[in-house]
């Protein structure tokens, strides 16, 4: 039984109590009772329908933002391999940078067996790609045109 229900019972007692008292005084409290009792069921009813009103609200927000963080991860999962598939291609300052900021994500424990698979990633693309392969003037250029059409590709909506 709810609190709602349990007040409700509590002024139709008073009520019939009311009905039998003895005196007019007697009766009058009584009465009183019945309102108060009446008035706390109407207010806990209304605090349990606007706490259900809440909580089917943060679900909903949830829900959103559970479609925005998938959105989110497809977003930097398309950037970081733009990032891994012209790695070669930066300067070696711009890849420590990266690489110190991608070992830095996360939990302070974690650093370090997160820099490890980032190195151990990273070393096994050096090999597939040529190991101490020299940046040519192609490389270069390949690396500006592939910018260039991530942008292109960007401005043109393909983000949306």
């Amino acid at each position: 039984m709810s609190k709602s229900q349990q007040y409700r019972a509590k002024a139709s007692e008073c009520g019939n109590l009311v009905k039998t008292s003895a005196s007019a005084e007697e009766s009058r409290k009584f009465q009183d009772l019945e309102d108060r009792f009446v008035s706390l069921a109407d207010n806990e009813r209304g605090f349990a329908d606007a706490y259900s009103n809440a909580v089917h609200i943060a679900e909903q927000d949830r829900s959103r933002g559970a479609a925005l963080a998938a959105k989110e991860e497809h977003v930097l999962r398309c950037l970081g391999a733009a990032v891994i598939m012209q790695w070669n291609a930066l300067p070696k300052t711009l890849q420590r940078e990266i690489f110190d900021t991608a070992g830095s994500v996360g939990t302070l424990l974690e650093t370090a067996a997160l820099r490890g698979q980032i190195a151990r990633f990273l070393h096994k693309r050096k090999d597939v790609a040529g190991r101490n392969k020299a940046l040519t003037e192609d490389a270069r250029h390949n690396a500006r045109s592939g910018a260039a059409a991530l942008s292109r590709w960007d401005n043109e909506g393909g983000a949306v």
